[in-house]
This record gives C-alpha cells, structure tokens and sequence, in this order.
C-alpha cells in the first residue's frame, strides 16, 4: 500500500496497527476489531419469483424506501468470535454503549485491545456522554485503542 502523499505518520501509525496485528493468541490481552456501518432499510414491492430447478430466484429492482440504521460489527480474528448490534444512529453514546457491550463479553481479559478508525464519535468524551465519570474512567481503563490511519483501513 502506497500512503497518502507519502506521509511518514501514516506509516508510522499503521505499523503500530500491523504490530498489534502480529500479537500472539492470549486470552488475557484480546484484540478485537470494531467498525460502524450506515446502512438503508428496504423492502421489496413485488413478490420475488423463486427459485425453480434451473431457474434462480427473480427480484424486481423496484423497492420501497424503510429508513436507515447503523451497524455496529466487532470480532476477534484469533478467537474466531464476532459480535453485532444494530441502532437507529451512530453517535458518541450509541458507540459507548456498543465498546460497555464488548467489555461484557471479555470479563476475564486484564486488557482488551480495541483497533478501530478515528472517527468523531470514538473519542474519551463519549464514553462521559453515556455513563457516570466512575464508570468511565473503569471501561476506558480497561481498554488500549490502536487507531488505524485515515485511508488505512
């Protein structure tokens, strides 16, 4: 991969990924990758045909407009485990809570490595707009963030 106008911080940042990468298997220090997606809800206006022998299934391109929601995805690669959660929007809150829903899922790890993209809504600030500071201080303690560079991942 060629940086952006040869620019060494990217390099240098997505090294720092590429090195998180490279961790051996350890329960106790899982890394786990995490990105949001928006997404447009339809539906379909007419009855698909389906499928028949030697026929595939027949969807009209035509379709109804249903809205929009935001996808939430984290896995483990070297656990094989992924988690996902759906919400009407993507903000700061719906992101704090979606980071307290993979600290549930690690309770036994002493630290969780969390690589993401460097978004607006994944700064420290989120996690105050969405719990008591007690609380964010324990969740933001039991994280360490690997941001991947802009046009990095």
């Amino acid at each position: 991969m060629i940086p952006p106008n040869n620019d060494a911080s990217f390099v240098a940042q997505m090294e720092q990924v590429l090195d998180v990468y490279k961790r051996p298997y350890d329960a106790r220090f899982p890394v786990v990758c995490m990105d949001e997606s928006p997404r447009q809800l339809i539906a379909e206006i007419k009855t698909p045909v389906p499928v028949s022998p030697g026929n595939p299934a027949k969807y009209d391109y035509e379709y109804k407009r249903c809205g929009t929601c935001n996808i939430f995805m984290a896995n483990e690669p070297l656990a094989g485990r992924r988690m996902v959660d759906i919400t009407e929007q993507k903000t700061k809150v719906d992101w704090a809570f979606f980071v307290e829903k993979i600290d549930s899922c690690y309770e036994d790890a002493e630290k969780i490595t969390l690589v993401m993209d460097n978004l607006n809504t994944h700064p420290p600030g989120s996690f105050y707009e969405a719990f008591v500071p007690e609380k964010t201080k324990a969740l933001w303690d039991r994280f360490e963030f690997a941001f991947t560079p802009k046009h990095g991942s």
